[in-house]
């Protein structure tokens, strides 16, 4: 009996140190599996575990991004010499007072028959708009309809079978959600970032009149401009518009139209050809703290006007300057940022109540409401 325990601890001794000698020097001979050690297979591929990708949500939006060409003829200064007639007849071209500028941008297919949003600063200018997908289509576009205001634009191409974004919904984006950013940056091709959303809502940027920016840490540079902002599922959230910068390329800071108002004005230009708005013909300025304790202001909600546009809509109204205007149409006004948001829901022609604070006391107006002009007529009748 003692022999056989010996020749037993003997055989387990040598079992371990075989063991022992493989995992050191050759531990791919054995795979841990449900607890028990089995022999690898030579040519078997072994799983690893993979890190969270979005390359779904990149297939599903990527096909409908488009990248935007845009060409435009500018008159150059010359000398009166080269406007000679006999110059021009024997030299030809070389005289032309006229060169051929380029730009690029990015656009997003909405509609599978050819509608593409993209930044109105993209295509406003141009004489000549080419739109390239992915798959190495190309096709000549019109334009549809613009809107300053937001920096939106509807233009139209003729090609079959076209991909269209998701429309995804921007009540459901909350900051800190992953977000991608699809466009032509540099013009270097197709080319996806990723983020986060770093804040809602940003408005008083100066970058346009109505703003409610979607703000993100996702690379956007030029050439970006009117390319999605996408969700995690692929659905557009946003029309990448502006960065912030002092070096011409990304710093972090990224600004993106949210798809609320994308959608508002895709489908007023489609219809309509052009966005129609509410308008009364007032110069607001914000109340600041400092205003409201020089003028012994019991709140800061509200604007101050500070010039009304001669016989527009306030002024036959009796708004005048120095008014503080509070409410419009029974709903109450703490910035100048609601004040054009709600006064842009108004039909033009329809009349709608205002209340106005004038020397402490509050005046029951009715007015007429206007409709918005052109953001070029606009600039030659403000006050």
């Amino acid at each position: 009996m003692r022999r056989l325990w010996l020749l037993f601890a003997q055989t387990i001794t040598v079992c371990l140190a075989i063991w022992f000698v493989v995992v050191t020097l050759k531990p791919e001979w054995l795979e841990l599996e449900r607890g028990a050690f089995v022999p690898k297979q030579e040519n078997r591929a072994v799983a690893v575990p993979v890190a969270a990708s979005y390359r779904d949500a990149v297939s599903r939006a990527m096909p409908a991004v488009v990248n935007i060409y845009t060409t435009k003829e500018v008159r150059q200064p010359q000398s009166p010499l080269l406007d000679d007639p006999f110059l021009k007849r024997f030299f030809g071209e070389r005289f032309s007072d006229t060169e051929k500028q380029m730009s690029l941008g990015s656009g997003v297919v909405v509609t599978h028959d050819g509608y593409v949003l993209t930044n109105n600063h993209v295509v406003e200018t141009a004489d000549q708009i080419e739109v390239a997908f992915e798959d190495g289509r190309k096709a000549a576009a019109r334009l549809v309809g613009n809107d300053p205001e937001t920096d939106l634009a509807v233009i139209k191409i003729d090609l079959p079978d076209l991909p269209a974004i998701t429309f995804g919904n921007v009540d459901d984006v909350k900051v800190g959600d992953v977000v991608l950013a699809i466009g032509n940056p540099f013009g270097v091709g197709q080319t996806v970032t990723m983020g986060i959303v770093s804040a809602l809502g940003r408005s008083q940027l100066g970058i346009n009149i109505y703003e409610n920016f979607i703000q993100t840490d996702a690379a956007i540079n030029p050439g970006n401009s009117g390319g999605a902002l996408i969700d995690a599922n692929g659905n557009l959230i946003g029309i990448n518009s502006a960065i912030y910068s002092q070096s011409g390329g990304s710093m972090g800071i990224g600004f993106a139209i949210p798809v609320s108002t994308v959608r508002m004005v895709m489908d007023a230009i489609i219809a309509k050809g052009q966005v129609v708005r509410g308008w009364i013909g007032v110069e607001p300025r914000d109340i600041t703290p400092e205003l409201a304790e020089n003028l012994d202001l019991g709140k800061q909600d509200g604007v101050i006007i500070a010039a009304v546009l001669k016989n527009g809509p306030a002024d036959r109204a009796g708004i005048r300057p120095g008014d503080i205007l509070v409410s419009v149409d029974g709903k109450n006004i703490a910035n100048m940022k609601e004040m054009f948001n709600l006064i842009a829901t108004l039909q033009p022609e329809s009349k709608t109540g205002v209340v106005v604070l004038r020397d402490g006391k509050e005046v029951t107006l009715e007015i007429v409401v206007g409709k918005r002009p052109s953001k070029k007529r606009l600039e030659r009748q403000q006050p």
